[in-house]
């Protein structure tokens, strides 16, 4: 009885009598590829092998191995992973049927290479399958075929791919996980620059090791009466004249130390301010890119007819206000911002005061409109207010939960403006209409009625209670005005008394006359 043939090998029959260190018998060489293997004693070792002993040893050499017939139809088959064959749609009645019809229209050329390779005594090599899986993905087979027999029969051996597949798709998801990363750092980085270059404020990076200024916006350079090339490079010392120079240092050693610094006032150098511009007000602040801390040098010019200053003790609280950890705002009477502390700009994700100067404070406070013209139209009537919750909305896109205090300032004649104090309250605390209403009973009995009432019924249930629970809300925090509530929940006025009057709140007979 011949050797049987192994998976990517073509048998061959050489009689060699060169070799003396041989033992007699059949000898049988391996080849794959350009490599050779030859068997010393292939009829000896291998001994005599029945139908049975080679159809064990040709299921044990693969995962799956296939008896083909000549015109590629499947006569026989054997798998050694049972998960394998669970996987494979219909492989219980691949027997009888075409190869092809069994892979994925994608592996069908594949396999005519495969058969014709096998066929053709040619070098057989291993061609990746796809066979369908029982919910509709690929399962990835690796097969190689040899011819064996007179008859022109072909043994495919098959190796599972499945765990590499899976290998595959994790490294290629962990690749498009990196690479949406990488996106969005050059996001961030390009919104960086495009602040850094369109702040109206003048804007040094400066390298605290050296000393040196690393880089400088267009409105510096305007500042300072130079290209960027002139300034950056240049040292503190070349910037600074006299006192202001030591200001500035000490200011710096402040804000490296950990301490949370005032602005200074400083002198530019010569030849490096305009004709209207010699003092500076400085402020500096720490920040890190690349495992290295640099300096933000923010400068405001200091007009050389500026106002008399305050006295001490109001200088003093002006300081207080700005240094402050809460937010406070000032706005005219239509709600644009005059001034803002540097709690609210880091609230608001914001550069400088100056991207907030000018712009309705409702871009930043409240869900909806409605939340700022409840709380101004509180401090026309009563002028002041305490404690409103609302939101913050930040520039990034975040949401911070806050509370405000406001208050009404008339500055002479009819000119009011309005101060107010915002605090980050985070998830510590709760809404009023939360803690002074107690969640209805058929809230907690929801979950008794699982099991007993329909889903559809359960749905429509808490939807009632949602719906009740957001009117009650908006009632109060409008301090009962209809309309107002309306407009913060989206509905109309007549909507909203029908819902009024379905859940037995408010004043009925009010609605009505309205």
């Amino acid at each position: 009885m011949s050797p049987l043939p192994f998976a990517g090998s073509k048998l061959r029959a050489q009689n060699t009598n060169n070799n003396s260190e041989r033992r007699p018998g059949n000898d049988v060489s391996l080849e794959i590829g350009s490599a050779v293997r030859t068997f010393f004693s292939p009829g000896t070792s291998l001994g005599t092998l029945d139908a049975a002993s080679a159809a064990t040893l040709i299921a044990a050499a693969s995962d799956v191995t296939l008896i083909l017939n000549a015109d590629g139809t499947i006569c026989d088959m054997a798998f050694r992973n049972e998960e394998l064959f669970a996987d494979l749609v219909d492989s219980a009645s691949w027997m009888g049927r075409s190869l092809v019809s069994t892979v994925a229209t994608d592996s069908r050329a594949k396999v005519t290479v495969l058969l014709r390779e096998a066929t053709t005594n040619a070098e057989s090599r291993w061609r990746h399958i796809n066979h369908l899986a029982s919910d509709g993905r690929s399962v990835p087979v690796l097969y190689c075929g040899v011819q064996v027999g007179q008859d022109g029969r072909i043994v495919l051996f098959g190796r599972d791919l499945r765990a590499m597949s899976q290998l595959q798709q994790r490294l290629m998801n962990a690749q498009q996980s990196l690479e949406r990363d990488y996106s969005r750092m050059r996001e961030v980085e390009t919104r960086y620059r495009l602040l850094f270059q369109l702040s109206s404020e003048a804007v040094l990076i400066v390298d605290p090791a050296k000393g040196r200024v690393v880089e400088a916006n267009p409105a510096a350079c305007s500042l300072f009466g130079a290209t960027a090339e002139e300034i950056i490079g240049q040292a503190l010392p070349s910037i600074f004249d006299g006192e202001g120079l030591t200001n500035v240092q000490a200011h710096l050693s402040a804000v490296r130390g950990g301490s949370q610094e005032e602005a200074v006032s400083a002198q530019l150098g010569r030849g490096k301010t305009g004709v209207d511009v010699k003092q500076v007000r400085v402020r500096a602040s720490l920040f890190r890119q690349e495992n290295l801390t640099f300096f933000l040098v923010r400068l405001s010019a200091v007009p050389s007819d500026s106002v008399a200053p305050l006295p001490d003790v109001k200088t003093k609280l002006l300081k207080a206000v700005e240094s402050a950890p809460d937010g406070f705002v000032v706005t005219d009477d239509t709600g644009n911002i005059l001034t803002a502390n540097a709690a609210f700009l880091e609230m608001a994700q914001l550069p400088s005061e100056n991207a907030a100067v000018g712009e309705p404070l409702d871009r930043w406070i409240g869900q909806s409109g409605v939340d700022l013209d409840v709380l101004v139209s509180n401090l026309r009537q009563r002028g002041t207010v305490r404690f409103f919750s609302t939101i913050l909305r930040a520039e990034d896109g975040g949401t911070v939960q806050v509370e405000i205090s406001g208050v009404s300032v008339r500055n002479g004649g009819s000119h009011t403006s309005f101060g107010y104090a915002v605090r980050n309250v985070g998830p510590r605390v709760q809404s009023p209409v939360r803690t002074t209403k107690q969640i209805p009973r058929s809230v907690e009995q929801l979950t008794e009625l699982i099991g007993r009432v329909a889903l559809k019924d359960l749905v429509r249930e808490a939807t009632e209670v949602i719906e009740r629970l957001s009117i009650e809300a908006a009632l109060e925090l409008t301090g009962d005005n209809r309309a107002s509530a309306a407009e913060m929940l989206g509905l109309s006025r007549q909507s909203l008394y029908v819902k009024l009057r379905r859940y037995g709140l408010g004043d009925l007979a009010t609605a009505d006359e309205s």
